[in-house]
């Protein structure tokens, strides 16, 4: 944590290297006389600032320091009546819709002088409730305090209400030992891995530094993020929260379990490890030999279980739960898609403009666990091609949970490699032919995307690869299974059979049809089929229902002999 002791020149050395500059979220102030500068002077005294920053982004007012120089004045607390403790009461009493959450003093007495510099952190306003001091709102503009302009305001009021982000809350009453020490280190390699330009200077920094500069903690404060990412297990209580992820094997009678907590950093990798892995041979048709390729690609597995600590509503109090089965490993968390379908992010084209957790999501890059620019789906999706295996999938997520299926398996692998190895075929292509193939549903404009390239054919939702792509996979066989024979078959068919048994029952015509109508097709939905084209022949006339519920020809097939 912050070394509170230190000399005048020392703390004058700290806090310029800390607060560089007044701007919009810090400024600083003599008020040797605290007592009369707290509440007795609108648009000057402490509570105008407080009102000021925070209807901004929040920040920081240090007091008892000369405005520019940061020379140490200190401020006098001996006639205020409160300490840096119970003066946050008399701030809120002070200043309506100041939120209390985040708000919190720093003393520092000099060791040389006896001089006392408060640092007064001060949280962003909540949404839609602007800080009112002395019956007046005021914001920062540049290093100035002013009365808030309109454009403010509004800006103010109407602000999302449904965005809270619970990672970047401070936990006051956690410390730098509550974090472990092999995380940090990891942490420290991760950051210099993601920045090796500032690398050789990282390694200089002191811990309390370097978690600042990581955005992992506050201003020296403990925050939930580090709790997650750092945090021994023995301080997961501060989280109140059952920060778990849970692993399940569920292999034909081969059950197991663990339970992994944090720090995420290192658990993570852990649970992967965790993971059977093995090789599997792949039979590209381009190839002599077999490809051997691990049932699971470790950076996906990585980037599975990365996304779920970063995309967890940790306002639901849910664990992660990662079950491992024969071919496949299902990762779920609690929440939705917090932006867009997955869909939009398998070519890697679009990027995120908002996280559910934003302070979490920022210490996750820093630390090297995740990128911020879209490309870790695209990149799982890329993985899966290149190994020739199915694609992975979000189909089992609902509106409360993100369920994510990769699989370690091949379903049908002619069809897999000969489609992966197609280099023609763009990423997203191959993706919605992937689930073509595992009769997967595809909206209705990839319908239309695969129609206009002559990749599918059918009605939704018989859709079927088409005979292009069958060429292409040397699935022709499976093609015209798939694709049945057309009604104008079925139909002569049935009209050259009554020709030659001059009646059939029900039970026989479906004999006759059902093997060849597509095999895409259910039986009952097969029997529909026959249905139709039973209507579609009696309304023409050239069949009708005799004696007995048996089918017959028509009058007019009967006499002339003709063949629909």
């Amino acid at each position: 944590m912050i070394n509170n002791e230190m000399t005048e020149r020392d703390l004058q050395k700290y806090l310029k290297e800390r607060f560089p500059k007044e701007d919009t979220s810090c400024d600083w102030k003599e008020m040797k006389n605290l007592k009369n500068s707290f509440a007795n002077d609108p648009h000057k005294d402490v509570v105008s600032y407080l009102s000021g920053i925070s209807n901004m982004e929040g920040g920081h007012l240090v007091i008892g320091v000369v405005d520019g120089t940061l020379d140490i004045v200190g401020t006098d607390l001996s006639k205020v009546g409160f300490d840096k403790t119970s003066v946050i009461h008399k701030m809120l009493e002070q200043c309506t819709n100041l939120p209390e959450d985040g708000l919190y003093v720093e003393e520092f007495i000099t060791t040389d002088t006896n001089k006392v510099v408060w640092v007064i952190n001060i949280p962003k306003h909540l949404p839609r409730r602007p800080v009112i001091a002395h019956k007046k709102m005021y914001q920062r503009r540049n290093d100035s305090l002013i009365v808030m302009t309109r454009e403010r305001e509004e800006a103010i009021l109407h602000e999302d209400l449904g965005h809270y982000d619970w990672s970047a809350e401070v936990i006051p009453d956690a410390t730098i030992s509550d974090l472990d020490e092999e995380a940090i280190k990891v942490a420290i390699d991760g950051y210099c891995d993601r920045y090796p330009k500032r690398a050789k200077e990282a390694k200089t920094w002191t811990v309390e530094k370097f978690l600042d500069k990581a955005k992992i903690t506050k201003n020296g404060k403990i925050t939930r993020t580090a709790l997650l990412l750092l945090g021994k297990e023995e301080s997961v209580h501060y989280l109140n929260h059952p920060a778990e992820i849970v692993w399940k094997l569920q292999t034909g009678e081969e059950r197991a379990a663990n339970i992994f907590y944090p720090p995420f950093l290192l658990s993570a990798v852990e649970l992967r490890g965790t993971i059977r892995n093995y090789q599997i041979k792949i039979f590209p048709s381009n190839a002599l030999l077999p490809t051997p390729v691990m049932k699971y690609d470790q950076r996906s597995l990585l980037e599975g279980l990365h996304n779920c600590i970063l995309h967890q509503d940790y306002t639901r109090g849910e664990r992660i739960i990662v079950t491992e089965s024969a071919d496949c490993v299902i990762f779920q968390n609690a929440g939705t898609f917090y932006e867009g379908k997955y869909e939009d992010y398998v070519d890697g084209k679009k990027t995120p403009t908002q996280y559910r957790n934003p302070f979490l999501q920022n210490a996750m890059v820093n630390l090297n666990m995740i990128d911020s620019q879209g490309f870790g789906i695209h990149d799982m999706f890329e993985n899966q091609r290149s190994r020739f295996l199915p694609m992975p999938d979000y189909d089992k997520s609902t509106d409360k949970h993100v369920i994510m299926v990769m699989p370690g398996q091949v379903i049908n692998e002619e069809y897999s490699t000969a489609l992966m190895e197609n280099t023609s075929l763009d990423l997203t292509t191959v993706f919605l032919l992937d689930r073509v193939q595992r009769n997967k549903p595809i909206s209705k404009d990839a319908r239309a995307k695969l129609r206009d390239l002559n990749l599918i054919e059918g009605r939704h939702p018989h859709i079927i690869i088409s005979r292009k792509i069958a060429q292409i996979t040397h699935q022709e066989a499976e093609y015209t299974s798939l694709k049945g024979f057309d009604d104008q078959f079925c139909k002569d068919l049935i009209l050259k059979s009554l020709r030659e048994h001059i009646r059939l029952k029900r039970t026989q015509i479906n004999e006759l049809l059902l093997k060849r109508l597509p095999d895409i097709l259910d039986e009952r939905q097969k029997n529909n089929h026959i249905d139709y084209l039973l209507k579609q022949l009696r309304k023409n006339g050239k069949i009708h229902v005799g004696a007995n519920k048996y089918w017959e020809l028509g009058p007019d097939q009967q006499s002339t002999g003709k063949e629909d």
